[in-house]
């Protein structure tokens, strides 16, 4: 088997969801990976459990991108997470409530009336939650583009104040995000970003100095990395604790 046939065979792999962020997907590190190895890495590859914020993302992008998961698509028709209904029904899960999925749904009704969305979103040839995996800095990654186009990655994004994103995409990572997906894809990436609160949109290109604070990020990540969990670690992850000033 050649190198090519061999990666193809793990691209196609890492399509499937479960396969992605599953134990098969782990071989690879992620952008998120960096996040949190920089934040507190004995919380490295420790398997966390769904939030509200995560059950949101994950609705409005399949909406968008992939229709057909959201017919399966679990929420509930109560008017909070305290009620015996949603107790019953939620099945010890985080689902969305019914104001919930109908605000996202408004939200994506905005986006799908806004000529400029619609055209790059949905161009012809563009090819969506499409895998790839490379080596960035001496280390294998895996990363998953929203939006595939011929020259550009579009990632979808929400955000609560949209004024504040230039300054907010810096401190959620997805400068390292970027950085990491223009190396495994090898175009730039492009924010699509809706404001949560009232359905504002915004395009947000990346400039050299996002460009690299991300890579930046990604060496600094990859130092927790080698000291803690690569084949030469310094460090046992057991011992370390989070060292500050108040």
């Amino acid at each position: 088997m050649t190198e090519t046939s061999a990666t193809k065979i793990l691209i196609d792999n890492l399509r499937d969801d479960e396969q992605y962020y599953g134990e098969f997907g782990r071989q690879f590190l992620s952008n998120s990976d960096i996040g949190v190895l920089l934040k507190n890495p004995s919380h490295f590859r420790v398997k966390r459990e769904d939030n509200k914020a995560f059950v949101e993302g994950r609705y409005f992008h399949q909406s968008l991108l992939e229709p057909d998961k959201v017919k399966n698509f679990k929420w509930i028709d109560a008017s909070s997470r305290n009620t015996k209904k949603y107790k019953e029904e939620s099945e010890g899960k985080v689902r969305l409530l019914r104001s919930e999925k109908e605000h996202l749904d408004n939200l994506l009704d905005k986006v799908r009336n806004n000529d400029y969305f619609v055209q790059h979103i949905y161009k012809d040839g563009n090819r969506f939650e499409e895998p790839a995996i490379g080596e960035v800095k001496g280390r294998m990654f895996k990363g998953k583009a929203d939006i595939l186009c011929n020259d550009m990655i579009i990632d979808i994004k929400t955000t609560s104040n949209i004024a504040d994103f230039k300054y907010s995409a810096k401190r959620y990572g997805y400068n390292s995000q970027a950085y990491i997906y223009s190396e495994l894809f090898r175009r730039p990436m492009v924010f699509f970003v809706v404001d949560k609160t009232d359905g504002s949109m915004g395009v947000f290109d990346t400039s050299s100095e996002f460009m690299w604070g991300g890579e930046q990020r990604v060496e600094q990540g990859l130092e927790v990395y080698e000291k803690f969990f690569g084949d030469n670690a310094t460090d046992d992850i057991r011992n370390y604790f989070l060292s500050d000033i108040l």
